[in-house]
């Protein structure tokens, strides 16, 4: 490797990841300041809320500093399929062209989400294998075995000419992950004894105390559980957690059932995994129309929906829509997942519907060891610190409080330096002293159907509001003359009165103050569209503020005769 010159500088910048679960974009720098060279590692979302981002599905991280140095990014690498790692790549390739590198599992997947972007020929990607090397300008690259709660799960260990980053992307240590190797202990102790300058570490669990726990333990408690369950059985699960699939799937046939998948996540998981050797010795899986044919007690339907998404297969399930599969009282649910923060309504709510319906809930919280977590707690933490001896704690992958808690962790393990990231903090790790140099654009960006838009987009700020305050439309017919031939009419969407005369009297009351704007208006103004709509808006939601305490959005239509 080339000795660095005098003005080489190595940098870290996340653009997503740090300061949220989710979302991650991480790019590291080298060189000097006017033209450093970049590698891209992840490149994922997180998705939307109907009550905070209405009709938004997915939010990626915005690229726009590294679109700035679009010529110099040599390769974005990913550590593994989780969509907070992986679910931006389609949608901001096109404004970061580079080569793409996967292991094969996740190489799988991410072709699958090329080809729905109508990529798939454009986009150069390289499969690498597992413990693969590269070597991307000034950066070398080891992909380092890990355990984490989806196949292939790579650490990345990055030499540079100033020093050796052990990015450790998601990770825990299970001794019996059931698919796939063991942690490469030796790997990191052998990346300790070269001199490791930083690691930039997974901070999702520091709060929690002890060991994540096995999927060994997993699947023995799994099959306890659903051999001791009568009726019908649907499992729901990360449906990327290919062992915990493998799990339910060989817990079936132990209990006598025949199991079906439901949601199309779950097939494409499946599928994916299969075209990579894993998931060979399970049953056969049926479809769901043939599943109406066996007894309830033979049959068991793994589902996508875990955390109450609305449109997932168990949501439809609850709410009695799903065309093939129907539950009802005698049946059961187990929810082999964690509760993601922010999704509780969505999942208590589900969790309802079901209840109502007769259905037995089993879940994490009252059956223990159905679910463990993909992520290190603290003991797990301190058994990483203990290999890789790092000179500089970097904690990424966490909300404020979590990579604050992880300084504090990292302190009190007497490592020498540490650097509490936010997104979009440019953060020197050498030469010199670890230290935020610079502070770039940062942000988020709304996936709205099938566009690109900003947060502030006037349709997701209009969206907002009609959630919240509801919406009045005033139609007017004028003459040549400009006079008003027929209106104002008035309807209103997402506004109530007690009862329908107090409506009616409500909209008579707009009606008045929208034809006494309009007849402030001289004849000039009358003539003028934009005129008569800012008068009548502004009386009009005056009005409207003062009936219903709200600020609604005011939509005036103008038909000139």
């Amino acid at each position: 490797m080339k000795k660095p010159k005098p003005d080489d500088e190595l940098v870290f910048l996340p653009l997503g990841g740090s300061g949220e679960i989710g979302m991650n974009l991480n790019a590291y720098g080298y060189g000097p300041p006017d033209a450093r060279k970049w590698i891209i590692v992840d490149i994922g979302v997180t998705f939307g809320r109907e009550d905070t981002t209405p009709g938004v599905d997915l939010i990626l991280p915005d690229p726009a500093y590294l679109e700035e140095h679009k010529d110099d990014i040599i390769a974005i690498v990913l550590t593994h399929a989780h969509e907070d790692h992986i679910g931006a790549l389609g949608w901001l390739w096109p404004r970061m062209p580079a080569p793409v590198y996967a292991t094969p599992f996740t190489a799988a997947l991410v072709r699958e989400k090329l080809r729905e972007r109508g990529l798939l020929e454009k986009v150069p990607l390289t499969e690498i294998p597992l413990k693969g090397q590269l070597t991307l300008g000034p950066f070398e690259i080891d992909f380092v075995t890990l355990t984490h709660s989806i196949p292939e799960p790579n650490g990345l260990a990055i030499r540079t000419p100033l020093g050796l980053i052990w990015h450790t992307g998601d990770w825990k240590i299970d001794p019996d992950p059931l698919i796939g190797e063991t942690t490469d202990e030796a790997k990191l102790r052998a990346m300790a004894a070269e001199g490791v300058l930083a690691m930039v570490c997974d901070s999702t669990n520091v709060l929690v105390e002890g060991t994540a726990g096995s999927e060994a333990e997993v699947r023995e408690k799994l099959t306890g559980v659903i051999k001791n369950c009568t009726g019908k059985v649907a499992v729901t699960a990360f449906a990327s957690n290919v062992a915990r699939v493998e799990t339910t799937l060989k817990a079936a046939r132990a209990a006598g059932r025949t199991p079906c998948l439901v949601g199309r996540s779950m097939h494409r998981i499946f599928n994916a995994a299969q075209s990579v050797g894993l998931l060979q010795d399970v049953p056969h899986v049926i479809d769901e129309d043939e599943a109406g044919t066996l007894p309830d007690e033979n049959v068991l339907f793994l589902c996508t929906g875990s955390q109450g998404e609305a449109r997932a297969a168990l949501s439809r399930i609850a709410r009695g829509e799903h065309r093939n599969v129907t539950l009802r009282e005698g049946d059961t649910v187990i929810f082999s997942s964690r509760v993601i923060p922010g999704n509780e309504s969505a999942i208590h709510q589900l969790y309802d519907q079901f209840l109502e319906r007769g259905v037995e809930l089993i879940t994490a919280d009252n059956e223990h060891l159905i679910h463990v977590s993909g992520h290190p707690a603290r003991d797990e933490l301190k058994q990483m610190y203990a290999w890789a001896r790092p000179r500089i704690a970097v904690p990424v992958h966490g909300e404020i409080r979590h990579i604050r808690e992880h300084v504090k962790l990292a302190q009190s393990l007497q490592i020498p330096e540490t650097v509490a990231p936010r997104n979009g903090d440019m953060i020197r790790l050498a030469p010199g002293p670890a230290a935020v140099i610079d502070e770039v654009p940062s942000g988020r960006l709304y996936v709205d159907g099938n566009v690109i838009v900003e947060t502030e987009d006037d349709a997701i700020r209009d969206r907002k509001r009609l959630a919240a305050e509801g919406a009045v439309n005033i139609a007017f017919a004028l003459t040549e003359k400009n006079a008003i031939a027929a209106g104002p009419t008035v309807s209103v969407r997402g506004l109530t009165m007690p009862d329908e005369e107090d409506l009616e009297l409500a909209l008579e009351e707009l009606e008045d103050t929208a034809k006494a704007a309009f007849s402030k208006l001289n004849h000039s103004e009358r003539g003028d569209d934009d005129a008569i709509e800012a008068s009548v808006v502004r009386a009009v939601r005056k009005a409207a503020e003062r009936l219903w305490k709200k600020r609604p959005l005011v939509d005036v239509s103008i038909l000139r005769l």
